[in-house]
């Protein structure tokens, strides 16, 4: 009977660890730190002739760990919440379950066993935690299948040396999306690029990409999204903002890497970077079009002197007007 009560333990202790790890909580301690304890106590107590006071502190340990499994899966959880919804259900009533069976010897006055117990609280847990703990693993593995695939689509979709999004993530998340008055694209390429990788080589290029990538995701925010979208091209598509708005905040851009300073063998380099802006209209277009302005915008900022931001609104819009320029 100890060794059943210490099996119990570390059976569900393994799985409260595994759920930690999937869930991305590292302070293992305060959970392999009170089980331990538990089981140690319930060894002297167990030894000293009082096993059902063992059995009750392992049925309230049991408790404690599918209790913390639940409540880590529903709070922490990145996916479908109903799936959530349902493996913390069946970690609770499982440890309910076992709560049960540790109220009924204690209901009973029953300190000292002698042989397993027997009551309806372990009749009731032996069909419960079977149940239960079927559903948990088919759920988890459902999950882990589930994790696996959203970090594969991740990695397909971001650009590996900045960490932003790629075209592939450009094209999936505005591809089928029609851009009105209040959406903005903004297509930067950095001056001069060829130059800088054969001057002071590729390991220094790929520093001033790093350093554009920084400064772009620095405006990053709900309706701004940043794209690599190959070599030194980049965008930046900004929802519920005014044509002015999103110049301006392609400018900043531009000025913020302008004072970027990436050291090398042959002293600071500094480097610059042209855009041209592409914007939705009243009617709608799609991001074929917008991406088609913007990169006409940005090849007439290189042929303006490049370091500076083209922009000019749709013909079918109000209030379109000349192009906006900043140099």
């Amino acid at each position: 009977m100890p060794g059943r009560a210490r099996a119990a333990d570390l059976g569900f202790l393994a799985l409260c660890l595994s759920a930690m790890q999937y869930l991305g909580f590292r302070d293992y301690r305060r959970v392999v730190v009170p089980t331990l304890a538990a089981m140690a106590v319930c060894a002297i107590v167990t030894f000293v002739g009082f096993d059902g006071i063992g059995f009750q502190i392992t049925y309230a340990a049991v408790t404690a760990l599918l209790a913390a499994i639940g409540t880590m899966f529903w709070m922490k959880g990145d996916h479908d919440r109903r799936i959530l919804l349902v493996v913390s259900f069946l970690s609770g009533a499982c440890g309910l379950s076992f709560a049960l069976c540790g109220l009924a010897l204690l209901m009973q006055g029953q300190w000292v066993l002698g042989a397993a117990p027997d009551n309806w609280a372990e009749r009731l847990n032996s069909v419960v935690a079977v149940a239960c703990m079927t559903g948990l693993g088919a759920l988890t593995l459902s999950l882990h299948h589930l994790q696996a695939q959203i970090e594969l689509k991740a990695e397909t979709m971001t650009d590996p040396l900045t960490g932003l999004m790629n075209r592939r993530a450009l094209n999936e998340l505005y591809g089928d999306r029609s851009f009105g008055p209040f959406m903005a694209i903004a297509m930067f390429d950095l001056d001069h690029f060829k130059m800088t990788n054969d001057v002071f080589g590729h390991p220094v290029g790929d520093q001033v990409l790093c350093r554009f990538a920084a400064v772009i995701r620095k405006y990053g925010r709900s309706g701004v999204d940043a794209f690599r979208l190959g070599g030194e091209e980049f965008a930046l598509v900004m929802s519920r903002v005014t044509p002015e708005k999103a110049h301006d905040m392609a400018s900043r851009i531009g000025v913020a890497f302008g004072t970027e300073v990436v050291p090398t063998h042959r002293g600071p380099l500094r480097s610059s970077v042209s855009g041209g802006m592409g914007f939705g209209s009243i009617a709608g277009r799609p991001l074929n079009e917008v991406l088609a302005q913007a990169d006409a915008a940005l090849y007439a900022a290189k042929r303006a002197g490049r370091n500076r931001v083209i922009a000019q609104l749709p013909a079918d819009r109000p209030d379109a007007g000349p192009a906006l320029k900043t140099a």
